[in-house]
């Protein structure tokens, strides 16, 4: 009964209120900028990121001040883009001393309203505009130096570079990082592409329009994208031998401890997910490959409420503390904050 229930509310939002939304975000203009700083007009160098934020106390959290200094350090200008409506003035004073500028708008349009609004409005790609970054802080961290990543980002090899991807709805790089080199932004795609972003009022729409949609137009305009840590090889990291070390640590289920227990579970069930060609976010349900591979960033989504149900990711704190040799407490502060319901 209740599969029944959730389908009919999935029919409903896709088939009724999508369509309603779809002329809502036709009716709304797309240009819902409050403020921006500086105010004699933000000055960019060749490689840009649009660092896209929102806390509903207009706060900003520690890590998210990590991540942003870690990019400046890596030669580019970070433009702060939030849908906040409003920022407190120490997270102002903040943001002045790591970005090049800032942009403050309307809650409306989501993600890929805030950029889209910030890409007209600094009228990207500039003269001199070699890249631009697309991040947001749906991640914590990083929590390995990003320098090290930044540098693996070849766009002799690729238009356009994710960190991860994924075949959940259709083949798409994960939008919460997306880079585009100069051939990716001087196409005909690129500007196509935006100019048809409208401010949408649904989640559903916007994820597969966008979200999804954003690398399959810039395929169809004959641009390469490519992801830093792919699908395939994490799978590959679910291996036999993979299943056996885990089986091996408690040849005794009675005698299990929980940590062990679930992790093997996890394993099962990635498995069993190869085997049946069901499409996974790697970003929560292989997000221990991911960080034993170097990747520097756990999603807050996986942390927070854990959507997809990952079994295992209760010993996340060890992950980061052993194999990582990092500290977990930056990430446990910030949980502790978004509990409360924003940052200071």
């Amino acid at each position: 009964m209740k599969r029944v229930v959730r389908n009919l509310l999935s029919w409903a939002r896709w088939y009724i209120w999508v369509p309603f939304a779809q002329l809502i975000g036709r009716l709304r203009s797309p240009r819902q900028i409050l403020m921006t700083w500086p105010q004699a007009g933000i000055r960019l160098g060749p490689r840009v990121v649009l660092f896209m934020h929102y806390d509903g106390r207009g706060g900003v959290r520690p890590q998210v001040f990590a991540y942003m200094r870690a990019l400046q350090a890596s030669g580019r200008d970070v433009v702060f883009v939030s849908n906040a409506k409003r920022l407190t003035e120490a997270a102002q004073a903040g943001l002045r001393e790591v970005c090049a500028g800032i942009i403050l708008r309307r809650n409306i349009g989501y993600d890929f309203g805030a950029w889209r609004d910030a890409i007209d409005f600094l009228n990207l790609p500039q003269a001199e505009t070699e890249e631009v970054i697309l991040a947001n802080d749906s991640v914590f961290g990083p929590l390995l130096p990003l320098g090290d990543v930044l540098r693996r980002l070849d766009y002799e090899r690729a238009d356009i570079w994710g960190l991860t991807e994924s075949w959940q709805l259709r083949y798409h790089l994960q939008s919460y990082f997306l880079a585009f080199g100069a051939k990716a932004l001087r196409g005909p795609a690129w500007r196509k592409f935006w100019d048809s972003v409208r401010p949408v009022p649904a989640k559903p729409y916007i994820v597969h329009r966008y979200e999804v949609g954003i690398t399959q137009a810039m395929m169809k305009g004959g641009l390469s994208c490519a992801a830093l840590w792919s699908y395939e090889a994490l799978t590959k990291m679910v291996t036999a031998e993979g299943l056996k070390a885990a089986n091996d640590e408690a040849q005794d289920v009675k005698q299990e401890d929980p940590v062990s227990f679930t992790r093997r579970l996890q394993m099962l069930r990635i498995r069993d997910n190869i085997a049946r060609r069901v499409a996974m976010n790697p970003t929560s349900d292989l997000w221990r490959q991911l960080l034993l591979t170097g990747f520097p960033f756990i999603k807050r989504e996986l942390l927070r409420d854990n959507p997809s149900k990952v079994q295992d990711v209760g010993d996340w704190k060890d992950v980061v503390r052993d194999e990582l040799g990092a500290d977990p407490g930056p990430i446990e502060q910030d949980l502790r904050l978004m509990l409360k319901g924003g940052a200071p």
